[in-house]
């Protein structure tokens, strides 16, 4: 079956830098979009990052643009997310999540297959 395991979450300073790592099996990653997703305590799982199959495209919401990259490395069907000048506010547990289809990206509905989820904290 699907397997998205995540990896790299942690306690960083603000302005600090952590490398998120979200490894997939089970599936043709090459044909699915990538996704990630964060959901501090008390509030809904939000989008934040997602990026097209080829990795040709990505997309941000608005409160990261700047700070975070998305990738992907196909040959080894692992996604990462890449997040610099950490804020107090990026605090939440994050989600990797995969979709073969390739609209309403943003939608969380529309992923079928999760991650258990990494926590990061970031301090003040």
């Amino acid at each position: 079956q699907v397997q998205l395991v995540e990896s790299g979450g942690g306690l960083v300073q603000a302005g600090g830098s952590l490398r998120l790592s979200c490894a997939a099996s089970g599936l043709t990653f090459g044909s699915y979009v990538m996704g990630w997703f964060r959901q501090a305590p008390g509030k809904e799982r939000e989008f934040v990052a997602a990026i097209s199959w080829s990795g040709g495209n990505t997309f941000y919401t608005n409160s990261v643009k700047g700070r975070f990259t998305i990738s992907r490395d196909n040959a080894k069907n692992t996604v990462y997310l890449q997040m610099n000048s950490l804020k107090p506010e990026d605090t939440a547990v994050y989600y990797c999540a995969a979709k073969i289809s390739t609209g309403q990206i943003m939608d969380r509905r529309l992923y079928a297959n999760w991650g258990q989820g990494t926590q990061v904290t970031v301090s003040s």
